[in-house]
């Protein structure tokens, strides 16, 4: 039987196509999915050589499959594993199998909420001391500033008093860099010889390095001094291997917390900045989210009271990442044969499930173009999450979800207070990087 018999796949998009298409793909992918999906199905499939397989999906059943059902048979792929390892080393973003399920485990209890809601005082605090210089009156290029908050408010969790600005510069300023040559790697794989001979690798990793050394050392100083804070790199220093009841190494923790730095400022940054648009761009959802915070104000002084009662608020930001979710794709490969969504798939089989085009397919959504928050409110909430997939789904869903939900809240709640948002953007650009950044949305921030 030959293998065309034995494996069948979504219909093809041919390889001629995607080379004419490849030089716009590189710059924005997603209107090139779209126009692929329309179409040839909530799934297509490009055969790149003899055996190499991709399939690109917007549909719910291969995301459930991947991510949840059977997950054990999906891996993250090599790009993931390889490429941000490298820079990244191997932190729980970056690893699979049994390392993977060991580090989510040990690590899992830190962010319970009992211990999130010990983050939060300082959590609002930090945004505030960020917020308090506010440009007003005239437009500003949003996404900087909601950039420069989330990473404080990491960097403050993480190491509540124990980092100087310049180290957080620093190390802002190295993930930022790596990131950006990462991209220019993935993206340009055809330069990779030069990028190596031209001493631009040698300079990234020697980078990495450098931030590697700079958690350590932060790490270290809080090993000697037995201060009692309550931040997450004191959770994270008391966690404890079940089976040997020891904590992880320094190195470990170090690639841990590296793995929370950029995956935890930039999607909020993302997700901030698409929301305050938004709200400026419909002054009537933006006054409802103000009289719930005020009527919020006035029942209680408890932040984590105040917080489980933001319903409106957390539906405007459910909408926002709905349209915008800032992961805006994932990829797994199949460790075996299987069959998906009545495809039969050849062992690692690259497979792409576009969260972008799944929040936005009709099938799941009416008028799926709309910003409308009352998708997640009432009885309409249930419906909307099971095609929801603003931090993942299954056993590797974001560990830090309940940390950005807190932070964008508290963000929210205190610029909506203290301004009226209006956006002199009309459509809003991005660039689809790892993340879906934001590009040139800007705001103006008048006093209410």
């Amino acid at each position: 039987m030959s293998e065309n018999r034995k494996y069948n796949y979504p219909n093809r998009l041919s390889i001629l196509r995607f080379f004419l298409d490849a030089e716009g793909v590189r710059r924005n992918p997603i209107p090139f999915h779209k126009r692929y999906f329309d179409q040839f199905g909530d799934s297509f499939s490009l055969k790149i050589g003899v055996s190499k397989h991709i399939i690109l999906s917007r549909d719910n059943e291969v995301a459930q499959y991947i991510l949840q059902k059977n997950q054990k048979n999906y891996h993250k792929s090599k790009f993931q594993s390889v490429y941000l390892s490298k820079y990244l080393g191997k932190g729980l973003l970056t690893v699979d199998g049994d390392f993977w399920l060991k580090q989510r485990r040990l690590i899992q209890p830190a962010f319970h909420k009992q211990k999130m809601n010990q983050l939060v005082e300082n959590m609002n605090q930090t945004i505030g001391s960020e917020l308090k210089d506010l440009i007003e009156e005239k437009p500003i290029d949003l996404f900087p500033v909601m950039s420069q908050l989330a990473f404080n408010v990491v960097a403050k969790s993480l190491f509540q008093l124990s980092i100087s600005d310049e180290k957080l510069n620093r190390i802002k300023f190295i993930i930022e860099e790596v990131q950006n040559f990462l991209i220019k790697e993935i993206r340009l794989p055809h330069k990779a010889w030069w990028f190596s001979l031209s001493g631009q690798v040698k300079k990234h990793l020697e980078l990495a390095e450098e931030n590697n050394s700079i958690i350590q050392e932060i790490i270290e100083e809080r090993m000697t001094s037995k201060e009692e804070i309550n931040d997450l790199l004191n959770m994270l220093l008391e966690t404890r291997y079940e089976d040997t009841g020891e904590g992880m190494t320094v190195s470990q923790l170090v690639d841990e917390i590296k793995v929370l730095f950029i995956a935890g400022h930039e999607t909020t940054a993302n997700a901030l900045t698409f929301t305050l648009h938004l709200l400026g761009r419909n002054p009537e959802i933006q006054q409802k989210v103000v009289d719930e915070i005020l009527a919020i104000e006035s029942q209680t002084n408890d932040l984590v009271e105040q917080l489980q009662k933001m319903t409106y608020t957390n539906a405007v930001l459910n909408e926002s990442m709905r349209l915008y979710p800032p992961a805006w794709i994932t990829d797994r490969q199949n460790v075996t044969d299987d069959t998906l969504a009545g495809y039969h798939i050849k062992k690692e089989t690259l497979i792409g499930v576009s969260f972008y085009e799944l929040h936005r397919n009709p099938k799941y959504w009416k008028n799926p173009d709309e910003f409308n928050p009352e998708r997640f409110l009432g009885g309409q909430k249930k419906q909307s999450m099971q095609y929801f997939y603003p931090f993942g789904a299954g056993p590797r869903m974001c560990i830090g979800a309940g940390f950005a939900i807190y932070e964008m809240c508290l963000t929210i709640a205190q610029i909506v207070k203290k301004y009226e948002i209006k956006s002199s953007t009309d459509t809003v650009q991005f660039n689809p990087l790892i993340t879906l950044k934001p590009v040139g949305v800007e705001v103006l921030f008048s006093k209410r």
